[in-house]
């Protein structure tokens, strides 16, 4: 099996905050990351794609293609938005790295299936909000 992965970049704004709590709570357990003004990151995402090669290219998968697929259906919808409210997917969800990583690979998974040659599929997502916090996702 062989793993190919692509690096894509956005910039986002977002805040942590549940609803059902008081201000107080949220801040307890957001910190600044509950600010009522928003706060940004430079994200980072690298969606890996596991298969055999095609005979014919030597691909796993086109990267081209792929690209193509991410800045369409992910980058195109989250970069320079506010997930909070800009971003229909993530709508009456909580803003964490977590459930938009989770909602990325609902979109990615049937179509890097749709994009494959070679019934390449989707093996994990890598989302980095700082350089130093990244969630790792492999599906359900």
């Amino acid at each position: 099996m062989i793993y190919v992965s692509r690096l894509e970049h956005f910039n986002a704004a977002h805040k942590l905050f549940n609803p059902n709590w008081s201000l107080a709570k949220n801040k307890e357990v957001f910190g600044p990351c509950a600010n009522t003004n928003w706060h940004g990151h430079n994200y980072e995402l690298i969606v890996t794609v596991k298969g055999m090669p095609d005979p014919d290219t030597g691909f796993v998968i086109d990267l081209k293609k792929l690209s193509t697929l991410i800045r369409t259906h992910i980058i195109d919808k989250v970069d320079h938005k506010n997930l909070n409210l800009d971003v229909a997917f993530m709508e009456d969800k909580l803003a964490s790295t977590e459930n938009l990583v989770v909602e990325f690979w609902k979109i990615l998974e049937p179509r890097v299936k749709e994009i494959s040659k070679n019934n390449a599929t989707l093996h994990s997502l890598k989302l980095y909000e700082t350089p130093r916090n990244y969630v790792e996702y492999f599906g359900e």
